[in-house]
């Protein structure tokens, strides 16, 4: 049967999905504001606007087994992690690869070398398989070469969720191929003050309006400044912390705020050392799929409290936040190494700071007008 690919472009990273059963498309409409058109007559290599393609994806859907097989060829592969922090999150078994060997499809004859494998045969590197939950079954398993390149995706055929099955795959490879590209996968929720078109266009928005009138006036002075190129705000935090919450007040206190993802934004350091956001197709439960970037102006740690205080962060608790907050395969010394000095880059050129704070919109003042301040590392900022 023949293949139907889509390109997508996140973060201004070009990738592709392959798959014989067109119907599984349906099920990502979250990636449709990343869709790139390319003919397919047309040389990619020849399209001027485009990044380089740095991975495919091929999915099958296994129809001749309603589960997949528990164990592996013990010659292939060794188990070397599994991720499971919470129960009701999902189980990632990760395993390596034992030696060079080559994965053969039907009809193939030579390697492929490039992120577009028209011959698809794929060099053994990492395998992961994917259960809903920790003590669920696996529903999915996806072997990848070495440098993530290439990947086939197999999902069993009486999966409850497919479209987990594409999205956690998709996450995966994407944060694992992009580490070498000054590129971190975040787990965050993101705000964006500026541009009063944007925040009417956004896909998620509460209504606007402050709850209390003596912090209107504190913000006077403030909407028309930030109303000119787009300022991003990544709130960070542990599951269950308050980060769409506190994102929530700001939508509330500033007219001019819009959500650009509530769960996983990409953050990219540019050539020029600017950091720059974008949305991305994974947003959590908030289904907030944005194709849209800022520069990125503040990143904070919150914490819940009855109180809201803000202080800068020293340069090494940045860093550990940041880290904790990013996707990678962490036990890779060398994707581990690309992590470092990405990080490495965001925190010498953005402040970061740790917000402990109650759920409203007093805190998302707090925190704007600490970020603003360009404090000193003592600084605290306390209502």
């Amino acid at each position: 049967m023949a293949l139907a690919r889509t390109y997508y472009r996140v973060a201004e990273h070009l990738f592709a999905v392959e798959s014989s059963n067109t119907a599984l498309f349906d099920l990502m409409s979250n990636y449709e504001p990343f869709a790139v058109e390319i003919n397919k007559n047309e040389n990619i290599d020849n399209v001027s606007w485009h990044s380089t393609l740095i991975f495919t994806l091929r999915i099958e859907l296994d129809e001749t087994r309603s589960k997949m097989q528990e164990t592996k060829d013990e010659k292939k592969y060794i188990h070397v992690l599994t991720d499971n922090a919470e129960e009701y999150m999902p189980r990632v078994e990760v395993y390596k690869a034992k030696c060079d060997d080559v994965i053969m499809r039907e009809g193939d004859r030579t390697p492929q070398k490039s992120a577009d494998f028209s011959g698809m045969v794929l060099a053994r590197g990492w395998l992961f398989r994917v259960a809903m939950v920790a003590k669920a079954p696996i529903c999915c398993e996806m072997e990848c070469c070495k440098d993530f390149t290439v990947g086939v995706l197999r999902i069993s055929y009486d999966c409850q969720n497919i479209r987990f099955c594409i999205d956690n795959s998709l996450m995966l490879l994407y944060a694992f191929r992009t580490a070498p590209l000054m590129t971190l996968e975040m787990h965050a929720a993101v705000v964006v003050r500026g541009s009063l078109e944007d925040a009417r266009g956004a896909s998620y928005r509460t209504p606007s309006g402050l709850q209390d009138a003596s912090l209107q006036d504190a913000l006077t002075g403030y909407r028309e400044e930030e109303r000119g190129e787009g300022r991003g705000y990544l709130f960070l935090g542990h599951s269950g912390t308050g980060k769409s919450t506190h994102a929530r007040q700001w939508l509330a206190a500033f007219d001019d705020a819009w959500l650009l993802n509530d769960d996983n934004p990409i953050v990219r350091v540019m050539e020029d050392n600017e950091v720059l956001v974008y949305g991305s197709p994974w947003s959590g439960k908030t289904p907030c799929y944005k194709n849209s970037h800022a520069r990125v102006c503040g990143i904070i740690k919150l914490s819940q409290a009855s109180y809201n205080r803000m202080r800068m962060l020293s340069l090494p608790e940045a860093y550990a936040y940041i880290l904790s907050s990013t996707s990678g395969l962490k036990m890779d010394r060398q994707m581990t190494d690309y992590m470092h000095e990405t990080i490495k880059h965001v925190i010498m050129n953005v402040k970061c700071h740790h917000l402990e704070c109650l759920p409203n919109t007093e805190a998302a003042a707090v925190c704007f007008h600490g970020v603003g301040k360009q404090c000193l590392e003592d600084d605290t900022l306390f209502v």
